[in-house]
């Protein structure tokens, strides 16, 4: 004879449950596009313009106040909205095929987006003639990817 505790643990381990789960022919179980997946081709879009305009405003105001922009050669107003908007795009196409193809493609794209950051700084380093050039395309360069990299970051799965 069981008294107690021990007889209610005894009928615990002798109770058993088990589930069964399965999947219906023509059920798709695979990842579903979320809410920012959807949005993620006008975020490029808006978000290109949006860095464009301001990259483009900032080198007009620098060379308005004397800043020289140039990289063998002066660098036109135009190609600062073109570049920054190619770079948009860009990156919303790596923020696309990284939630393809990424375990953690939030973490991915900052890895990526950080070292292609660091590389784009090299190019006005090198190239500007002068030191007040540099630090202006530099600093160009940093608020595009202020501005691009963190709102693409959002729309990583």
């Amino acid at each position: 004879m069981v008294s107690g505790a021990q007889g209610a643990a005894a009928k615990e381990r002798n109770q058993s449950m088990s589930t069964v789960t399965s999947t219906s022919p023509g059920v798709d179980v695979g990842r579903t596009r979320s809410r920012w997946a959807r949005t993620l081709p006008r975020a490029t879009f808006s978000l290109g313009v949006l860095a464009a305009a301001v990259t483009t405003a900032a080198a007009a105001a620098l060379r308005a106040a004397g800043v020289p922009l140039a990289a063998h050669g002066e660098i036109a107003l135009g190609s600062f909205a073109q570049v920054t908007f190619v770079a948009a795009v860009i990156g919303g196409a790596l923020v696309a095929w990284l939630n393809r193809h990424s375990a953690a493609p939030r973490q991915r794209f900052f890895q990526v987006t950080i070292g292609l950051t660091v590389l784009s700084l090299l190019v006005p380093s090198a190239l500007a003639g002068t030191g007040a050039s540099k630090i202006a395309l530099v600093g160009l360069h940093l608020v595009a990817a202020a501005i691009i990299v963190p709102v693409l970051a959002g729309h990583a799965d």
